[in-house]
């Protein structure tokens, strides 16, 4: 009788899955979990997650619901959150072309990004994007079999946008789009209106989209800038499509509401279509959104000021460590920090796994995953200052004593 050896075999996870980035800001959440499970304290300048309180307005009408189904809402979302969109960004933003029509409802602005990306190229397209970059954009894009073209720009420069000819030079046929964070995240460099022309007339010349996610719109901190929205350039409206969420303007992040605005019909209607695959948005969140839209102005002054205060501690707390450079960004509410380690993803593994200080550590998100070229933000880590004032300090003094221990050990 003739046996046989058989092989176990196993079914294959795709290519597409292997080539997914890991998210450096989630990346190092095991290391963190069991930090806290040994009792140590995690000071969180990894992710943007803020502490501010979300408006009343949104509780208040989440009790208030009385139904008796849950249903669907439609897929492109209710039609008075589109009003209600639309209305705050003509009043707020002085945006009088933006109309309810123009707007979709999407479950957050990771899926506004997505659904846009999908729309807009086709696998091998290219898209430009100044680099460091929002690490889910590269993500976002291998889901799509999409080719990221970063367009580098300097920690020595502050991060300002290249010239032109910098974008001539990658610019090709399988080029058909441009995407920028405004203000920037992970820099949190604020584009000014030469910048903003300078992408306008690119576009044009060369018959692009340009993608603008304006998330952190409301996080300018410059007394001399005023935000300018893409949408300012008649010129490019069926070029532009804007990006937006309520995740960070209203501290909103577990609600899940953004949007996707063009005047671009066939994107929109296309943008329409994979919208109409995940069926809708959540209906509840949407519910709550819409009365968050009628909170008055000085909640956003109050929490601008808030917001600057903890950047000026945060900046100047790190510049103050020996070996460690940090730019005063202009809005958002993160920073690229050069730190004197060689690796910051071992460093920032090794400050959760490795030590403590008085009990605490402090995680943050290694940015080498925030650009797309290879190597590059080796020394280099993302930090959000979303915690108050107090604990920011704390985690600097944390994050010195740690460098001291940890370039000792090396």
């Amino acid at each position: 009788m003739e046996f046989f050896n058989f092989v176990e075999l196993m079914p294959k996870i795709s290519i597409k899955g292997k080539n997914m980035p890991a998210s450096p800001i989630r990346k190092l959440a095991p290391f963190a979990e069991q930090a806290k499970k040994n009792g140590v304290h995690i000071y969180h300048l990894n992710i943007g997650q803020p502490d501010i309180e979300t408006p009343h307005q949104f509780w208040d009408a989440i009790k208030k619901i009385d139904r008796k189904v849950l249903e669907y809402s439609p897929s492109d979302g209710f039609e008075e959150i589109r009003k209600k969109y639309a209305q705050f960004f003509q009043k707020r933003y002085g945006l009088h072309n933006l109309l309810p029509e123009d707007v979709l409802v999407t479950t957050g602005g990771s899926e506004a990004l997505m659904f846009t990306l999908f729309s807009i190229l086709d696998r091998d397209d290219e898209i430009i994007i100044p680099e460091p970059l929002y690490a889910n954009y590269i993500g976002f894009s291998k889901s799509g079999s999409i080719n990221v073209r970063p367009i580098p720009t300097t920690f020595e420069n502050g991060f300002a946008l290249p010239s032109i000819d910098e974008f001539e030079h990658v610019i090709n046929p399988k080029t058909k789009a441009v995407l920028i964070c405004n203000p920037n995240n992970p820099t949190g460099y604020a584009y000014s209106d030469e910048e903003l022309h300078r992408l306008k007339e690119i576009v044009l010349k060369h018959d692009l989209f340009l993608i603008s996610d304006e998330v952190y719109r409301d996080f300018i901190y410059s007394d001399n800038q005023h935000y300018t929205s893409i949408f300012s350039f008649p010129e490019i409206e069926q070029q532009a499509i804007l990006v937006d969420s309520l995740s960070k303007r209203f501290s909103a992040c577990g609600a899940r509401i953004g949007m996707v605005a063009t005047k671009n019909k066939e994107v929109l209607q296309t943008v329409l279509k994979f919208a109409q695959q995940r069926l809708s948005p959540p209906t509840v969140e949407q519910l709550g959104a819409i009365a968050m839209f009628d909170v008055e102005n000085d909640y956003f002054t109050k929490v601008n000021i808030e917001y600057r205060k903890r950047r000026d501690v945060l900046v100047e707390g790190l510049n103050a460590i020996d070996g460690v450079k940090c730019h005063t960004p202009g809005g958002a509410f993160y920073c690229i920090v050069q730190l004197p380690v060689d690796d910051a993803d071992d460093f920032c593994q090794w400050m959760l796994s490795d030590y403590s200080y008085e009990n605490a550590t402090v995680m943050m998100a290694p940015a080498s995953g925030f650009y797309a070229t290879e190597g590059k933000g080796k020394n280099e880590v993302r930090m959000a200052y979303v915690l108050n004032r107090e604990d920011l300090k704390k985690a600097i003094k944390c994050l010195e004593e740690g460098l001291k221990v940890y370039n000792t050990k090396k």
